[in-house]
């Protein structure tokens, strides 16, 4: 994961991503990422669900 924790409470995931970093610009270089899952991987306590997230913009 790059810049992307998750906390399970009870039935709520929160998700915390500080969107000020940066990690450089996407393979396909439309993109500058900020956060990611790197591909979809299980919620804390909840192997059975996943998640992928992907949080970017336009560079």
């Amino acid at each position: 994961m790059k810049n992307m924790e998750m906390r399970l409470e009870g039935t709520k995931l929160t998700i915390t991503v500080d969107i000020s970093r940066e990690f450089g610009m996407s393979t396909s270089g439309k993109s500058l990422i900020i956060a990611s899952s790197e591909g979809n991987i299980s919620i804390p306590g909840k192997e059975e669900v996943k998640i992928g997230l992907n949080v970017y913009k336009k560079p």
